[in-house]
């Protein structure tokens, strides 16, 4: 009985040592004892003729037939929640990518990219294709506007 209970001690203590060890490596320890960098936004590729034709247009040109009719099965739905959430989220980085002349303008499109692919997203996820339909091509015309005024009519997309 004696020994079973040093064995139950020495467990405890070995437990309490790795969870001791454990809270003081981990990175949020460690990044709190560490001087703080500022961390900002910063585009990778600064050209945003690149930046659309690598995320958006790949992106775009995998959705579009997923939303040409209603999906029949979960890889169906799988697609237009995947690309709708990349879209979405891409309304983010154009935030970050702000030209010198019209910046409020497209800060207005970049964000109701976010806010109609969020909507399109949230209706996949639904499985409301009516409701996903009518937010992709809001979501489209959003896009065709901001091409019209910042790429002088290039690039116009056909839903």
């Amino acid at each position: 009985m004696k020994n079973y209970s040093r064995l139950i001690v020495l467990t405890g203590l070995f437990v309490a040592g790795t969870i001791g060890f454990l809270v003081s490596s981990s990175p949020s320890s460690q990044a709190a004892s560490a001087p703080e960098k500022e961390i900002s936004t910063e585009p990778v590729e600064p050209d945003m003729h690149e930046f659309m034709e690598y995320v958006f247009q790949p992106t775009f040109k995998q959705l579009k037939p997923a939303m040409a009719t209603e999906p029949t099965d979960n890889q169906g739905w799988k697609t237009i929640k995947a690309n709708s959430l990349v879209l979405a989220e891409g309304g983010n980085l154009l935030l970050i990518r702000q030209p010198k002349e019209g910046a409020t303008d497209w800060s207005k499109h970049s964000d109701q990219v976010r806010g109609f692919g969020g909507k399109l997203y949230r209706a996949a996820k639904s499985k409301d294709f009516k409701m996903a339909r009518k937010h992709y091509e809001s979501m489209i015309r959003n896009c065709n506007a901001c091409h019209e005024q910042f790429a002088g009519g290039e690039h116009i997309l056909k839903p």
